[in-house]
């Protein structure tokens, strides 16, 4: 049996239709309509121990959601979700003694409490026996570098002070699994390399599994073996990172510094990624064209004053497939549509 076993899972949500005009209002008071939102659409994945996975989507794709009914917050509309023998959301207190969460944006500090009273705090509501608070406490510290503030109250805190304290917290009481959701946002180069190389530790000390939601590529790239992607309620794609890389990467980017900003692309092949006034980001597959055609062809049109050639990373690359993606789902509604 799976660590995690997620079979077909769906859950909807019932969303009230507003519509415009005091006639249409007065009559929603006596007869409301609704339509149907799938925030996650018939998912299956399951997950051995000690698993890395990046589970990753553009807003609203259904992360958070997926990760609410594994924690047992929510309820699926229809499938069964086991975590380490658990349906999280039919034995909750279970579950939540046998899980660590972290959300980037949601302290589980306390505002007025130090860190050491905020561990004491949190060893009395997991009942964690003494000898294994205190080697917790002593190997988190150590590794992540807070002895400097342990006895500052949370208010005091910064961000990266903040985050590291409350990842400590999620596993004090050495749970099995770790959810992470954006776990480095907002932080700065520096504290963002500390809690990751964190996370790789307690992963290979510990055999923890940890499923890592984030916007930040390079999150997944120092941290994932696997990933997970879903767009729209859907999965779309399910494997490791090394077999991702192979299956969708190929493509090449050219960062050239123009004399002017108005730029349009001359070939189809070429498609300007980002834009920072003259400087642009240029995508294009080398399967197509190669890197010397593909300059030699700009160059004809426009002076570059000066250029960088690269190949394509993971984030442009998962970039370009939700575009196609959201594409393909545009035209399909339209179809159905007409």
């Amino acid at each position: 049996m799976s660590f995690i076993d997620f079979n077909h899972v769906s859950k909807e949500f019932k969303i009230f239709k507003q519509e415009k005009g005091m006639k249409n209002a007065i009559r929603s008071m006596f007869k409301r309509e609704y339509q149907i939102k799938y925030a996650v659409d018939d998912i299956s994945f399951t997950a051995e121990k000690g698993e890395l996975i990046g589970y990753i989507g553009p807003n609203g794709a259904g992360k958070s959601t997926t990760i609410k009914m594994l924690s047992g917050i929510l309820t699926p509309t229809s499938g069964k979700i086991t975590v380490n023998g658990i349906v999280p959301y039919e034995n909750r207190k279970e579950n939540n003694m046998k899980m660590g969460v972290v959300f980037g944006q949601r302290s589980q500090l306390y505002w007025d409490l130090a860190m050491e009273e905020t561990f004491g705090l949190y060893k009395r509501m997991y009942k964690i026996d003494d000898a294994v608070f205190q080697r917790n406490v002593e190997f988190y510290v150590d590794l992540l570098q807070m002895k400097d503030f342990l006895k500052t109250p949370v208010r005091q805190l910064s961000l990266g002070q903040k985050m590291r304290g409350n990842i400590a917290i999620a596993l004090l009481h050495d749970p099995p699994i770790v959810y992470l959701d954006e776990p480095t946002i907002g932080l700065d180069v520096i504290a963002k390399s500390r809690i990751r190389t964190f996370i790789k530790e307690i992963n290979r000390e510990r055999n923890t599994t940890l499923i890592l939601t984030t916007h930040d590529m390079d999150d997944i790239e120092a941290i994932c073996n696997r990933l997970i992607m879903i767009d729209n309620g859907k999965k779309i794609y399910d494997g490791s990172l090394s077999n991702f890389r192979e299956t969708y990467t190929g493509g090449n980017i050219l960062i050239a510094d123009f004399d002017m900003e108005n730029i349009q692309m001359p070939d189809a092949r070429l498609k300007i990624l980002k834009e920072e006034g003259s400087r642009k980001t240029i995508g294009f597959k080398k399967n197509e064209i190669t890197p010397m055609d593909a300059l030699a062809l700009i160059s004809a049109h426009y002076k570059i004053n000066d250029f960088s050639m690269q190949e394509a990373g993971i984030e442009e690359t998962i970039k370009e497939i939700y575009d196609s993606t959201s594409k393909t789902q545009i035209l399909l509604q339209k179809a159905n549509e007409a």
